[in-house]
């Protein structure tokens, strides 16, 4: 059985679910899903959360061909949602991520390789002036990746390319599972093209980690509106070499940086 890449985005900003229709999607999912996301105070962050459910059910229905009502999803001590269900060998190693954010929940799925996925939606700071913004978000990013950060145009186009950069690196950080506590600075991504146009997918971007190029790391990247950034991080076949965050975090680590990726 073979099985395929799989890239879905879902608009979930532009649905607006019946009572029928949000009580049908709350049974397909666990009742520790549905109490998680019941605790939520915004509906779009309900709105979101369902989303990213559904999807991880609906890949795994479709290309592990488990029923929905006996899928069984978990989470890492990491809050990283995984499959407690039996598979056969040459399925086990399918693995899948999602991210929401802005209007959209993406999820990217991979039957070998490990994978992360992050979306990022542009806006200015909340709160104070975009150089302000960048003082505190320093020490995320190094001086050559705020030189293109900073060397983008307008102040618009400035953080269009922080949050582009954001996402690569976000997309990184959730393939390997290492989780908060991770210097920033020790990956760096040399972004290509410059520019992305809306639906279009480029594949040259290049990450470094500890100034070494990570040639066995390979980066989708896409924007699937003016506003909405995707980043895709596609690392080594999963099983082939010892837990990637430990070998990480034995790199290197000369201090941490904590990171946060909720601006508002």
């Amino acid at each position: 059985m073979s099985m395929e890449s799989v890239r879905w985005a879902f608009r979930y900003g532009a649905w607006s679910p019946t009572r029928v229709e949000w009580l049908l999607a709350a049974r397909c999912v666990q009742p520790e899903e549905k109490d998680r996301i019941g605790q939520f105070i915004y509906t779009k962050d309900a709105k979101a959360a369902m989303v990213g459910r559904l999807l991880m059910r609906k890949v795994i229905a479709e290309k592990l061909h488990i029923p929905w009502n006996e899928i069984i999803l978990q989470r890492t001590a990491k809050g990283k949602p995984f499959l407690t269900n039996s598979v056969p060998s040459m399925l086990s190693t399918f693995n899948f991520n999602i991210s929401h954010q802005g209007d959209y929940a993406v999820l990217a799925a991979e039957p070998v390789l490990q994978v992360g996925v992050d979306v990022m939606k542009t806006s200015l700071p909340a709160r104070g002036s975009v150089p302000e913004f960048f003082r505190i978000m320093k020490r995320q990013f190094t001086d050559l990746e705020w030189n293109v950060i900073k060397s983008s145009g307008s102040e618009w186009e400035q953080m269009d390319m922080f949050h582009r950069h954001w996402a690569l690196k976000e997309s990184f950080i959730k393939a390997v599972g290492v989780g908060v506590g991770f210097n920033l600075q020790r990956i760096e991504f040399h972004v290509s093209p410059l520019r992305i146009n809306t639906e279009q997918v480029c594949k040259e971007t290049a990450m470094f980690l500890d100034g070494e190029h990570e040639e066995e790391w390979a980066f989708e990247e896409t924007k699937l509106d003016n506003d909405h950034h995707v980043a895709v991080a596609l690392g080594k076949p999963t099983g082939s070499c010892p837990d990637h965050s430990e070998v990480l975090f034995a790199r290197k680590q000369e201090h941490t940086t904590v990171y946060n990726f909720e601006f508002s």
